[in-house]
């Protein structure tokens, strides 16, 4: 696993053992990429079950100013940590070993793109979407990868479900806020 493009273009990443965590592939972290492409300039982005923290170093490697960085796991932690490292992104990362929903709940910061791909099969995205979605700024997106059978709403407080494809056991769903003319 690497960083496809960008400032670290080229990385490799390392990712926790087992079979807690499911590395996004690189073909789905492309298509995501792609279809967010002009959104990393200057964005604030949070990934909430990061793993080896891939999405928010990538982000980062095209573009984005700051990303914070969540999980659980203390392997995973050390993976996140090692990554930022080796990318060089220390300086533009906050790395927190916690629950992303009593981060939610504590949390006052606005975000300009969210990652999630929680465990499967918990309930666990629609749960946390709609507490996410208050931390998101006028123009986020909120990128989740889930199980394919998962159905989600089309809306999520003033988040459209914008873009939703299947990548083989994987499904990624977008939601940004509708277009308002100014």
């Amino acid at each position: 696993m690497r960083v496809i493009t960008g400032s670290a273009r080229g990385r490799k990443l390392v990712t926790p053992q087992g079979l807690d965590t499911r590395p996004t592939t690189d073909k789905v972290k492309e298509a995501v990429c792609s279809a967010i492409q002009f959104d990393f300039s200057g964005a604030k982005v949070i990934d909430l079950f990061a793993g080896s923290g891939q999405m928010a170093i990538e982000a980062l490697s095209r573009g984005a100013r700051h990303a914070t960085l969540l999980d659980t796991d203390a392997e995973a932690i050390a993976c996140i940590s090692e990554n930022v490292r080796a990318c060089g992104f220390s300086e533009n990362a906050v790395i927190l070993k916690t629950d992303a929903f009593a981060y939610l709940q504590r949390c006052r910061e606005e975000f300009d793109i969210a990652f999630l791909d929680p465990p499967y099969r918990n309930g666990i995205l629609q749960r946390i979407l709609p507490a996410l979605a208050e931390h998101m700024s006028k123009f986020g997106i909120m990128v989740c990868e889930h199980e394919p059978e998962l159905e989600l709403p089309e809306k999520i407080l003033g988040f459209d479900l914008q873009r939703q494809k299947k990548y083989g056991k994987i499904t990624v769903s977008i939601y940004r806020a509708p277009e308002t003319e100014e």
